[in-house]
């Protein structure tokens, strides 16, 4: 039988049956998948393949033939170009069950469970307008004007924004008087390909419930005229508005922030309420981006452990101490170990405001940290980036044999490697995985899983 081939620029009609890991669909002819953005199961379209391989392609839509009934209209006007969300064109109870079944899907195949209890995705209060940081390329345009937004699909063409429907809203009137200024003032966008101009990227945090903003300006030299007298008129014009940073990127890199950053005018931080406890975060610290689906998974987190007042809790990975500090109050005695060492700082901080003192903090690599500190923890909480544990701090914790582990995980696939590794030698068992929407319009879902010793 003569093998069916495919070319690329070639066009072909398939029908889309699933969505795949970075959210786009994924259609079936000839034996042969078919990876496509923009669609989602039950839709028909014609797809111009644009990167051929023998068993599987990334096609273009072209032209959608029949709609799936889980299709809707996106809320923003640029969803088809801006690559900051992919499922705008989703209805939202799909896009938590695809969320589900993915979780599912990748811990069967990538760690081996086949029948662990996953409950259903925690769904978001708000799809809409949610995100407490934002950070924005900044670039000129043909005619040279400042322009900042987020970059088109696949591509390093920036689309220029004013709104953008997933930040919260409070922040919108700011940018678009940002970006006014900045063109006023005479400041340069910087080029990545020449490595010149100056201002690389406009970043802004807001408190949920404190509506306090800080505003950072990420640039590649201090030299701004005029920078001190514009801070200043910004805070001016902006009561919420706390604290204006300017941060120092000198290099080539990709990376938003570089390590030199200082206060032009204000406070260098802004304050947030998570937990029933007050929260002092800086520009650079991490934070959850959706600040009250965070709060009902911790509440999870604490229902699920059922604390008693008498253990030993360790936080690795621990930032500021947004889970540490809420968990501490319950407990006899908590530790937090972080490898950067101004969130240490901050988490030292945040305790002492809420008057917390049955909590320490460590700041190294927690791979090196682990095997030092010589304790016993009852309980220990992995809350990783997205790479997952290192291997040392895997073995450590089959050495110390804690009664308890909960691993929260910002990608499900290094989750799943991870606990086959805890769970391979019978050690530990996971009890219970409960995926969180922190990320609505997104592919991104964030999941805790519950593992016991046997």
């Amino acid at each position: 039988m003569t093998e069916i081939t495919w070319r690329q620029g070639e066009l072909i009609e398939v029908e889309i049956i699933d969505l795949n890991d970075t959210g786009d669909g994924v259609g079936r002819r000839n034996g042969r998948v078919v990876f496509v953005p923009d669609t989602l199961p039950g839709d028909r379209v014609l797809v111009r393949l644009m990167h051929v391989k023998s068993k599987y392609a990334h096609g273009k839509l072209q032209q959608i033939k029949q709609s799936s009934s889980n299709r809707i209209r996106p809320s923003c006007i640029v969803a088809d170009k801006c690559g900051g969300c992919q499922w705008q064109h989703i209805d939202y109870q799909l896009q938590l069950e695809a969320k589900r079944n993915r979780v599912i899907q990748t811990l069967e195949r990538i760690g081996g469970f086949a029948k662990l209890s996953v409950a259903p995705v925690l769904k978001a209060p708000q799809e809409f307008g949610y995100r407490n940081k934002a950070s924005y390329p900044v670039r000129a345009s043909i005619n040279g004007k400042l322009v900042a937004g987020y970059y088109q699909k696949n591509s390093h063409k920036l689309i220029n924004l004013n709104h953008c429907p997933i930040q919260d809203p409070r922040l919108e009137p700011l940018l678009k008087r940002v970006k006014q200024d900045m063109q006023k003032r005479g400041w340069k966008p910087y080029n990545e390909k020449l490595h010149q101009g100056n201002i690389r990227h406009i970043s802004f945090r807001i408190g949920r419930r404190t509506g306090e903003m800080l505003l950072t300006i990420v640039a590649k030299t201090l030299i701004l005229p005029g920078i001190k007298e514009q801070a200043q008129e910004w805070l001016d014009h902006y009561p919420q508005l706390v604290g204006v940073m300017l941060n120092l990127n000198g290099d080539r890199t990709n990376v938003i922030f570089g390590s030199d950053i200082r206060c032009i005018a204000g406070r260098p931080y802004l304050r947030e309420n998570f937990s029933g406890l007050e929260f002092q975060i800086q520009a650079e610290n991490f934070f959850q981006v959706y600040t009250e689906t965070a709060e009902v998974l911790l509440q999870i987190i604490q229902s699920e452990l059922n604390l008693q007042g008498n253990e030993l809790l360790l936080d690795t990975y621990c930032g500021i101490g947004t889970l540490t500090l809420p968990l501490a109050k319950q407990v006899k005695q908590a530790v937090g170990l972080e490898m950067q060492g101004k969130a240490v700082e901050q988490a030292k901080v945040n305790a002492q405001i809420n008057n917390i003192n049955n909590v320490k903090f460590y700041a190294g690599k927690v791979e090196e940290l682990l095997p030092k500190i010589k304790l016993k923890p009852d309980i220990v909480l992995l809350d990783p980036p997205r790479k997952g544990c290192e291997p040392q701090v895997i073995e450590t914790l089959l050495l110390s044999k804690p009664e308890r582990i909960v691993y929260v995980s910002c990608k499900v696939s290094t989750l799943a490697r991870d606990l086959k590794l805890l769970c391979h030698k019978d050690v530990y068992n996971v009890t219970r995985v409960v995926p969180a929407d922190f990320f609505p319009q997104t592919a991104h879902v964030e999941t805790v899983a519950f593992v016991t010793r046997t």
